[in-house]
């Protein structure tokens, strides 16, 4: 629903339609499941097969964020609608205040969801809806039976609700009180919404995802300054503040313990009535080396350490990727002895968004155009080798098809975490936005079928 347009957002959606527009997408899902190569059939007995959305996030991809109704029944104001009401920050000005309007349709969406046959729909819960002011105010009733209703409507569905608590969206009361994730006051806040979903919704909902891409929020937001609050600081960007070497670190330290102290609450206190897993969701690239050499696979290992098991390490080994305490220093924080304790194993399943593959050059050794800091573990990400692209170019600028980056990740996932459950919670293919009228055109989408049939075949084989 955005694109990213010269280091701004262009919304490009329209109200209701659009969450029509993704089913159809979807649906070429199970078009791919009839095909020869790849069926469910090749799939373990309990795989889940989904759709996804989020209640409120912009970001390069088509990601869908559908709810709208953002003054209504209470809701209070998120970092995304004070951010995106600021002058050139959206192209042409446009707002997700009405979006899909997910909110007053949601019983038809959920029809067009069980017409797919899908068995799983994850979403997020808006902050606002249910803590208009975060911890600084009272719950809010309407949020809470809206998201009652919804759950309760998919399982008679039998939809398998996967939720998500913060999909890159808090309230910007928080914000403008202690400045959000750069300030520890937010492990409290996000604690404290973490365990009135649990006791609102946890007799229903048995997949709880925690944070949706960290790695990927902090960099935009803190390092280059086009996701809300919009700090950085040169060369990575142009704002009024900030610092793009120091705070995401500050940032993800922030979201780590957040996370731990959402996951003791439900394992203590509701974990064992209700019976549902916790884990958290990354966006996991696959890097490839530039070259084939030493320095190059070491590049590939310092990018995926960087991008994938920053986030990743300490909630299972209890502290940060030594790649990046060689190169990061003092600059990247510490965990007490405490800490360290409570985070190792601290998640029951890891959530895995993956879209595409780069290669990543070393810059320690050789001169890099970009990449030549060590926030992004001295690596220049690149799609294109002598010449050459990794992979099919897809609409969106740096997305490329490149199947078995999935098989790949998953392996690296696998070896590197003791092969701890996972879910593929994102994955899908881009093209260019099309009027309205045209998207029944979307139903022959050879292009999609496509890319479904072979990276679905990757996962089957990283399964196997």
């Amino acid at each position: 629903m955005f694109k990213a347009t010269e280091g701004k957002f262009k919304m490009n959606y329209t109200p209701t339609k659009f969450f029509q527009q993704l089913l159809v997408c979807l649906a070429l899902l199970c078009v791919a499941f009839s095909s020869e190569e790849i069926s469910r059939s090749q799939f373990p007995d309990g795989f889940l097969f989904g759709a996804a959305t989020s209640s409120y996030q912009a970001c390069f991809l088509d990601r869908i964020l559908i709810e709208g109704a953002v003054l209504e029944d209470g809701r209070g104001l998120n970092n995304w609608d004070a951010f995106t009401h600021l002058r050139g920050k959206i192209d042409d000005g446009q707002t997700a205040d009405v979006a899909d309007d997910h909110y007053h349709h949601w019983k038809e969406d959920i029809e067009l969801l069980h017409s797919l046959g899908v068995n799983a729909y994850r979403f997020s819960i808006s902050w606002t809806r249910i803590l208009p002011r975060g911890r600084f105010g009272d719950i809010n009733p309407k949020g809470i039976l809206f998201y009652n209703q919804l759950i309760d409507n998919l399982l008679m569905k039998g939809i398998e609700p996967f939720v998500t608590l913060s999909h890159h969206d808090i309230p910007q009361e928080l914000e403008e009180r202690y400045n959000s994730w750069l300030n520890p006051q937010i492990q409290e806040d996000f604690a404290y919404f973490a365990e009135i979903c649990f006791k609102s919704f946890g007799g229903r909902v048995k997949y709880w995802a925690t944070i949706n891409e960290p790695m990927l929020f902090v960099k935009f937001a803190y390092m280059k300054g086009i996701y809300p609050p919009g700090r950085c600081s040169a060369p990575f960007g142009n704002c009024s503040s900030g610092n793009s070497n120091t705070e995401p670190l500050i940032a993800i330290h922030n979201m780590i313990l957040s996370h731990i102290k959402a996951t003791v609450i439900y394992r203590k206190l509701y974990q064992p009535k209700q019976g549902g897993y916790i884990g958290v969701v990354v966006n996991a690239i696959m890097y490839e080396p530039y070259g084939d050499d030493d320095v190059s696979r070491e590049a590939a290992n310092r990018a995926l350490a960087f991008n994938v098991a920053w986030f990743l390490d300490p909630l299972i080994h209890g502290e940060y990727p030594p790649e990046m305490r060689l190169y990061l220093g003092v600059d990247l924080p510490e965990f007490s002895n405490d800490q360290s304790n409570k985070l190792k194993d601290g998640l029951d399943f890891i959530g895995v968004n993956h879209y595409s593959s780069f290669y990543a050059k070393d810059c320690i050794q050789s001169p890099c155009d970009s990449g030549n800091h060590a926030i992004e573990g001295y690596t220049h990400i690149t799609g294109e080798r002598d010449g050459i692209l990794i992979g099919e170019e897809t609409a969106m600028r740096y997305m490329y098809v490149v199947p078995n980056g999935m098989e790949k990740i998953i392996g690296y996932l696998k070896r590197r975490y003791n092969n701890k459950p996972m879910f593929v919670t994102e994955n899908g293919f881009p093209q260019k936005n099309v009027p309205i009228e045209q998207v029944k055109e979307l139903i022959h989408d050879v292009k999609r079928v496509e890319f479904h049939k072979s990276y679905l075949a990757s996962l089957a084989r990283a399964i196997e």
